[in-house]
């Protein structure tokens, strides 16, 4: 098509027909510029083609790791419920409620002893933050639910350390030094395994006889009914955020 072009403009001149020869050579211009338009058209066609196609992969796995999370706040908000019925028992045994059963009761003490710490699955989060890939994300509900969720998320941490605090203080402290811990372990593990590893200890109320006159312990223990009482709130304000936004992604993915 240029060859032709550039064939006709040279007759043109050599017959000094200018005019003509303008309007081919303007014609001939505004081929090559359509031509640059229509390529630019098609890469920004490509590109955001490319970039929906990384938006989409960064929703997929966002949704991964929110449903794993789902998965880890209903593990932790049970056990959390139940360590608060536990701690709300043995505050009952500290007011003078008769301990029918000191294995059971082992049990329940030391499952607060060893409670843990929640971490969320937020790789995939992250990665858009730490890339600068965030913008990638098209629907500003989603972006803001994931900065919300990071934001409660860090609140639910601080009031962990918070907890963490208090149970060096009010409950690791005193129990190491007014308790020998090693016939309670032993019984625990004795029962938990059916035999196979720790010793049948029979414990009774000499095992406990310091633990119910420390004052620090029982308000250790009415500290674990109040703070995981906040966390569990904490936790299922989290997990609703979580289900709004997993239903959000999935219409942003659907259309």
């Amino acid at each position: 098509m240029i060859k032709l072009f550039r064939h006709i403009r040279m007759a043109l001149l050599n017959q000094n027909k200018f005019s003509k020869y303008l309007l081919y050579a303007l014609g001939e211009i505004l081929l090559v510029v359509i031509g640059i338009l229509i390529a630019l058209q098609i890469n920004n066609a490509n590109d955001q083609r490319q970039a929906r196609e990384k938006e989409l992969n960064y929703l997929k796995n966002i949704t991964v790791d929110l449903k794993i999370n789902l998965l880890e706040m209903d593990n932790f908000l049970q056990i959390r419920n139940q360590s608060i019925q536990f701690a709300q028992t043995i505050i009952g045994y500290f007011e003078g409620e008769p301990i029918t059963d000191y294995n059971a009761f082992n049990a329940s003490a030391i499952s607060i002893y060893n409670w843990e710490k929640f971490y969320q699955n937020d790789n995939t989060f992250q990665e858009l933050i730490n890339s600068g890939n965030l913008a990638l994300i098209s629907n500003d509900t989603i972006k803001n639910l994931l900065l919300d969720i990071q934001l409660l998320y860090t609140k639910m941490k601080s009031e962990e350390d918070h907890y963490r605090f208090d149970t060096e203080e009010l409950i690791y402290k005193p129990l190491y030094s007014t308790m020998d811990l090693n016939p309670l372990v032993n019984n625990l593990q004795y029962q938990m395994s059916g035999g196979q590893v720790g010793k049948n200890v029979e414990l009774d109320a000499s095992y406990f006889k310091d633990f119910f006159k420390n004052t620090k312990l029982k308000n250790g223990f009415l500290m674990t009914i109040f703070e995981f009482d906040k966390m569990n709130g904490q936790m299922t304000e989290m997990k609703n955020m979580t289900d709004s936004l997993i239903w959000v992604i999935d219409r942003e993915m659907g259309r």
